[in-house]
């Protein structure tokens, strides 16, 4: 009996806290406390909670102590990343996950293969209305603006890792890292996923993270970059877009992106699917379950299993470090690029674009809209950019997709 119940405890989770060491065990209750943290943000504090709270707590499954050879591990990075469990050292070994993997490594299949993503872009387009973009198709030329900070800080870590040794960014990485620019976490996944999976947690909750503070973040820039005269132009009313035009737009636009950057139809596309989905009319039971049942479901997925992949060998390094400043800066770079066309569409129509809808370019959908309307409203409360300001956001979506390719077309 006693040595039954000394054959127990041996396979307790807290036995294999300590089954490598002092420091190892340290870094595992380092990560279930970022875990914890980041948990609290998404409840208490509700930053972007419907894929926080999913990320933290698949972070929190993935550091819970095992033994190594215990039946209980849900997810084994190396399977990913390791050449030895891999088919010719670089390719998914999909049967040998299956047969030994635990339950998130198969779920963490649909983000290695590029599944997920594409299909919560399906949902967002049945979510937008691309209608303020097409009453006013200048605004596509903010959404471009806006994507000013994913190549500046593409640049930024080449840069930082050539000058610091420890830190190990190449092309693939800064491609992968410029992308949280964007302010599109699926799009920042898609990218990594294939570019540099192993900074994967590190960018998801960076991304998630930063989107959830544009309210704090873009503020200051917007009344750094105009002036109250500019915050307070009130702009003419949009025009009605007619069924048709809503019809045709998702139609040529993947013709063209197709035709251009065919690496970007994969998100573009689908985020084009969900928007004729929304628009035609004759699917309605199509759009519902793809803006409701289809994207809450692969949410959960999504989140939990990028959140699994952060262990404390990938997740506490310099590199993280880096990242989370890179993608600040990314951030902000990304909406300094909207508000300075902004100012300049000012300028030259004499005053008749508000150049706060600079900033909404980010693909941040409602969100960075919201702010561009607060903002604006405070210096003027008869003034109502929404709809304005709509026009770029959702040209960021379609601007970070574009961004996406180019990179995947020219690094992967």
């Amino acid at each position: 009996m006693l040595e039954s119940f000394v054959g127990f405890l041996q396979t307790t989770g807290a036995a294999a806290l300590f089954q490598d060491g002092w420091i190892p065990a340290v870094k595992i209750i380092i990560m279930i406390a970022i875990a914890c943290v980041l948990l609290y943000l998404a409840i208490v504090k509700q930053f972007e909670p419907l894929l926080l709270l999913p990320i933290a707590f698949g972070m929190l499954l993935t550091n819970l102590p095992m033994l190594k050879d215990s039946s209980a591990i849900m997810m084994h990075t190396e399977f990913f990343t390791d050449p030895q469990y891999m088919i010719d050292g670089k390719y998914i070994d999909v049967g040998h996950i299956c047969r030994h993997g635990g339950l998130l490594d198969l779920l963490y299949l649909g983000v290695k293969l590029g599944i997920y993503p594409p299909l919560i872009f399906i949902g967002i387009g049945c979510m937008t209305d691309f209608g303020p973009l097409i009453a006013n198709p200048k605004s596509i030329i903010l959404g471009a603006a806006a994507q000013f900070g994913v190549f500046f800080t593409f640049l930024g870590a080449l840069v930082l890792g050539a000058v610091f040794p420890g830190i190990s960014f190449g092309v693939n990485e800064a491609a992968s890292i410029g992308i949280i620019g964007g302010a599109d976490g699926p799009t920042a996944i898609y990218v990594t996923k294939t570019l540099a999976p192993h900074l994967l947690p590190a960018i998801a909750v960076a991304a998630y993270s930063y989107m959830a503070l544009i309210p704090i973040i873009q503020p200051p820039f917007m009344k750094l970059m105009t002036t109250k005269k500019m915050r307070m132009v009130v702009m003419d009313q949009l025009r009605p877009v007619s069924k048709t035009e809503k019809i045709l737009f998702p139609i040529i636009v993947t013709i063209i992106v197709g035709l251009i950057i065919p690496d970007a139809v994969s998100l573009v596309g689908c985020l084009m699917l969900g928007n004729l989905f929304k628009e035609s009319g004759v699917c309605d039971r199509l759009c519902k379950t793809a803006q409701n049942e289809l994207m809450n479901i692969v949410t959960i997925f999504l989140g939990v299993t990028v959140g699994a992949t952060a262990t404390a060998e990938s997740f506490l390094s310099g590199e993280t470090i880096g990242i989370v400043v890179l993608g600040l800066i990314a951030f902000c770079f990304s909406t300094v690029g909207g508000l300075a066309l902004g100012d300049l569409m000012y300028v030259l129509t004499k005053g008749k674009v508000n150049p706060l809808i600079g900033s909404a370019g980010v693909s941040a959908v409602p969100m960075a809209a919201r702010v561009s309307q607060t903002v604006g409203q405070k210096e003027n409360p008869s003034n109502f950019l929404l709809m304005h300001a709509m026009g770029p956001n959702v040209a960021g979506v379609i601007g970070s997709a574009v961004a996406a390719g180019v990179f995947l077309s020219m690094f992967a």
